[in-house]
């Protein structure tokens, strides 16, 4: 077998593996998304299965332009910090604030540990990738039944839904009220 032919095969090889990565950074993503989806919170199954997979695309990258540049060092703590910046703007979107109450926040932590979760998976820190999301997933699904058992003010999402409904009821009711022939005449006088 020949040098090429040798290198060939293990450029296959570096494929198959960082494909792995891949599919490692979607199931784990995935996973923690399964839970935010079934809970009907604002980033889900999808949105964290793609944020997973471009977090250990990106850090993949920096795998393969090391490979590809004949060994010339890459830093991938560059194009870790660009990751998390993209992710803290991500999940600030996810974060909503309005009538003295903020919510989104474990939106947006959930976002920003399965982007980690990502990176570690594209970087071949199988170990932490797998550890960190199995460490998140008691966090998302079950910790939010304690705190409003144990904080007597914490307000449910249903809560916060019917409440949302009656507002929004209520604002349709108005308009309703006012779009009406008999009020627009009395309005006009």
């Amino acid at each position: 077998m020949h040098f090429v032919e040798v290198m060939q095969r293990l450029d296959v090889i570096d494929g198959l593996v960082l494909f792995g990565r891949l599919v490692l950074a979607v199931l784990l993503g995935g996973m923690l998304g399964w839970d935010r989806e079934r809970r009907d919170k604002p980033a889900g199954l999808r949105t964290h299965m793609l944020v997973s997979l471009g977090s250990a695309a990106f850090v993949g990258l920096t795998v393969d332009l090391q490979t590809d540049t004949g060994g010339q060092v890459i830093d991938p703590t560059r194009v870790l910090q660009g990751v998390v910046g993209g992710l803290g703007f991500l999940g600030a979107g996810t974060i909503i604030h309005g009538r003295g109450h903020v919510s989104g926040l474990t939106t947006a932590a959930s976002v920003w540990v399965v982007g980690a979760v990502g990176a570690a998976a594209g970087l071949g820190a199988y170990v932490l990738a797998v550890s960190t999301a199995v460490l998140a997933l008691p966090v998302l699904s079950l910790l939010g039944a304690v705190e409003v058992n144990v904080n007597p003010n914490a307000r449910s999402k249903e809560e916060d839904m019917q409440k949302e409904r009656e507002r929004v009821a209520g604002t349709e009711a108005e308009a309703e009220q006012q779009n009406r022939p008999e009020t627009r005449n009395q309005t006009a006088d």
